[in-house]
C-alpha cells in the first residue's frame, strides 16, 4: 500500500532546477519532484523516467520503477539520496561532483545527432542554442510554461 505522497504540483508549478543537488547529484531534485507528481497525480505536462532522469539513473545503474517504488513508499529527499548512495554502482562523493558538473555543462547543441531537436526546442523561447545548455533550456521552458498558466 502506497503513503500518501505529497510534493509539487506540477499542473501549478515547475519541479525544482536540475542544477539543485540533493545528497550531491545534480538532477535528483527534479526527478523526485516529478515522480512525486506522477504518484500523486499531479504531473501535468511533465515526464518520469524522461532522457533527463535517466542521465542520472543511468550514472547509477538504477531503475525508474526501482526509483519509484521508494517514492511510493514515502520517501524523503533525504532518503532518495540515501537510497541512490546505496544502489546500483558505487560512485564516491568526488565523482559524483565531477559528474554533475559535467552535466550541468552538457550542451546539446555540439552533438550532431541532437543538434536539430535542440535547435526546435530552444529557438521558441528566444534562445541561442549555440549558447545554451540543457539546464538553462529547462530552466527557461519551465518559465514559460508557468508564466502562460498563472
Amino acid at each position: 500500500m502506497h503513503k500518501n505522497v505529497t510534493g509539487k504540483d506540477l499542473t501549478r508549478e515547475a519541479p525544482r532546477s536540475p542544477r539543485i543537488r540533493v545528497g550531491g547529484y545534480a538532477i535528483l531534485g527534479r526527478t523526485i519532484d516529478k515522480c512525486r507528481a506522477l504518484v500523486a497525480g499531479n504531473i501535468g505536462e511533465y515526464h518520469f523516467d524522461c532522457p533527463l532522469d535517466n542521465m542520472l539513473f543511468g550514472f547509477k545503474g538504477v531503475k525508474g520503477d526501482d526509483f519509484k517504488a521508494q517514492i511510493e513508499k514515502g520517501a524523503s529527499d533525504q532518503q532518495m539520496a540515501e537510497w541512490l548512495d546505496q544502489n546500483g554502482e558505487k560512485k564516491t562523493p568526488e565523482e559524483i561532483k565531477r559528474w554533475g558538473d559535467e552535466v550541468q555543462a552538457t550542451d546539446p547543441y555540439n552533438d550532431p545527432e541532437r543538434r536539430d531537436w535542440f535547435t526546435e526546442q530552444v529557438k521558441p523561447l528566444g534562445l541561442d542554442p549555440a549558447k545554451t545548455t540543457l539546464f538553462d533550456w529547462l530552466e527557461t521552458d519551465d518559465k514559460a510554461c508557468h508564466a502562460k498558466a498563472a
